[in-house]
């Protein structure tokens, strides 16, 4: 991380030297003074990937930098493209006040589902069915992550009765026993089992036959969800990681 910052830096002093950015005026619009089209963006951005597409063109929060959204094999992303249209960044960008990555709230935008179409019917419930905001988590019995997330998550609906969770199990390949425990959890719908695998007690062997987990494993492979905790807020945007219960609030509430 830090090199790749490092190498970001280091390209914004050099554009600002050797190009200038055709400004002599202190304090003017930059983005006044230059454009890029999609076009533009897709012709410089083949020379890394000749399938990438270009979905949209914008300024960036950064000054000096358009940010362009991409789609590459299924895959939405964004990399950014000085003013001078001589150089690329691929990589997160952070607002050093608050410590926020730009880049990946970005993502979130861009990335949104259609919350409509994730089945809940072997979904485990966490808070009231009836409340005003529902959010679809995606997490693995065996994940330590998922177990620090589901403690703050249930900090948030002790505090806030209109926020309901509803997770499903997504047991990743590298946890060797999720699987079998996450079929038992669905069997039952059992939020008391779910939360007994994240206190590292033994389950009992799943009850029912059902194709639920496998579904979800399809399902996610489809979203674009790759590793847990995963979250799917109200409005579709999908987070991944741990976080607080202040912030997951945060994110929920989000206008």
């Amino acid at each position: 991380m830090k090199r790749v910052l490092l190498l970001f830096l280091a390209a914004l002093v050099l554009s600002a030297s050797s190009d200038a950015f055709g400004f002599s005026t202190k304090g003017q619009d930059c983005a006044k003074c230059h454009t890029l089209k999609k076009d533009e963006a897709a012709t410089l951005l083949k020379n890394f990937d000749q399938n990438i597409k270009v979905l949209g063109v914008s300024v960036g929060s950064a000054k000096y930098l358009f940010e362009v959204s991409v789609e590459s094999k299924g895959k939405k992303g964004i990399v950014y493209i000085d003013f001078p249209k001589k150089r690329l960044f691929s990589g997160s960008l952070f607002q050093i006040q608050g410590k926020r990555n730009l880049t990946q709230e970005r993502l979130s935008e861009i990335n949104k589902v259609n919350v409509s179409q994730i089945p809940l019917g072997d979904a485990v419930l966490l808070g009231d069915k009836n409340a005003k905001y529902k959010v679809v988590v995606f997490t693995d019995p065996d994940c330590p992550f998922c177990a620090k997330l589901h403690d703050e998550m249930k900090k948030v609906v002790k505090e806030r009765k209109d926020i309901a969770f509803s997770i499903k199990m997504f047991p990743l390949k590298m946890h060797a026993g999720a699987y079998d425990k996450s079929k038992a959890i669905v069997c039952e719908k059992s939020l008391a089992l779910l939360e007994n695998a994240f206190a590292k007690k033994s389950l009992p062997a799943p009850k029912c036959k059902t194709a639920a987990v496998d579904d979800t494993i399809k399902l996610a492979a489809k979203l674009g969800i790759t590793g847990t905790p995963a979250l799917v807020m109200p409005d579709g945007r999908v987070v991944s990681g741990f976080r607080d219960a202040n912030a997951l609030k945060e994110l929920i509430l989000k206008k």
